[in-house]
């Protein structure tokens, strides 16, 4: 069959690296129809939106999409995160960060690592809901002070059903990778309020499945054993922005942010895209590794139910690695985006 996918291009080496993707992927045996659209700072200076109208028309007509990097500004009035107004407006969910090595890359802490981060990806404080400065009423009430300009507050909201369900989500993910155990990280004793909703509700979908133990960490314990013993976790559930932080640190581990794709997934539909940003300093240089942008492709075929292909293209990245002849400069070469992909592309 053929997929209808949006893809859109990113800023600064984004559409280096999905230009490098395209090589490898006009080698799989996927039948894709791309649908252009934009979203990031591009669209910001065309539009004053980060995501334009024509653009989630684009999202409402296909299946998933593949996004590569963009860039986002702090300080810039009535700037939203392209990446987070569609998470949340199209209610994606569950963001997926395997961490995985592939034998030949020389800064893998160890070279049989597989373990995957899942975080809720639509509330806590990437919520947005932001104050300063602070309105009076507030300012009464949190008990802050006098002067609002020298106040902000920035709210971490949490749902039960959110909870929930992103907690779920990781139990069905452990049982389709075999684990016997679920490793979620909070911190509610400090946290109480919210921390403590996401805990109860880990504990309330745990004895769903008795069959996988729940092991609970506090979020600092946690980092701390991702460098300790990263391969007692198989799979490891958290709140948003303990996931992004978390599965940063993890994605060092193997490699670093060139070999780390991510998948934002909801009920109907799903946005792949490498986690590294868009390094404005390379771009139009095509430095970076593009292994990170091929692997979120390789998720997206995953998740379209495309396993043999999904397999095929990791393999191919595995081998170029593990024969080490083609190296970006993260790993110690001076091969260029483009030639990894055209190597991955003839291992194809």
């Amino acid at each position: 069959m053929t997929h209808k996918i949006c893809r859109i291009w990113g800023d600064g080496v984004g559409p280096e690296v999905m230009e490098a993707c395209m090589l490898v992927l006009d080698e799989t045996d996927v039948d894709i129809e791309w649908i252009d659209a934009e979203a990031g700072w591009g669209a910001w200076e065309k539009y004053h939106t980060t995501v334009p109208d024509h653009t989630w028309e684009r999202l409402g007509e296909t299946q998933a999409c593949l996004f590569s990097a963009i860039t986002s500004k702090p300080g810039i009035p009535g700037f939203k995160s392209a990446i987070l107004r569609i998470r949340q407006r199209l209610d994606l969910y569950a963001n997926v960060r395997p961490v995985k090595t592939y034998p030949g890359v020389p800064i893998n802490y160890r070279d049989d690592l597989d373990l995957v981060v899942v975080r809720e990806n639509t509330e806590g404080l990437y919520k947005g809901i932001e104050f300063h400065p602070v309105p009076p009423e507030l300012m009464k009430l949190t008990k802050l002070g006098s002067n609002p300009e020298d106040t902000a507050i920035s709210l971490r909201v949490f749902t039960k059903e959110a909870c929930e369900r992103i907690v779920r989500f990781g139990f069905e993910r452990a049982k389709k990778r075999g684990e016997k155990m679920v490793a979620v990280a909070h911190k509610a004793n400090v946290i109480r309020k919210t921390c403590g909703m996401f805990l109860e509700a880990a504990k309330r979908v745990a004895d769903e499945y008795p069959d996988i133990e729940m092991w609970e960490y506090n979020i600092d314990a946690m980092a701390m054993n991702l460098l300790k013993r990263p391969e007692a976790f198989g799979v490891i559930v958290t709140t948003n922005m303990f996931g992004d932080i978390i599965a940063d640190e993890a994605s060092q581990l193997a490699g670093g942010l060139g070999f780390a794709p991510s998948a934002s997934i909801g009920e109907e539909y799903a946005l792949f895209e490498p986690v590294h940003g868009s390094a404005p300093k390379y771009t139009g240089m095509y430095k970076v590794n593009p292994i990170a942008q091929v692997l979120s492709a390789k998720l997206m075929f995953e998740w379209l139910g495309e396993e043999e292909e999904a397999t095929r293209l990791e393999n191919a990245v595995a081998t170029v690695l593990k024969e080490g002849k083609v190296r970006t400069y993260d790993i110690g070469g001076s091969a260029t985006t483009l030639e990894m992909a055209k190597a991955i592309a003839e291992k194809l």
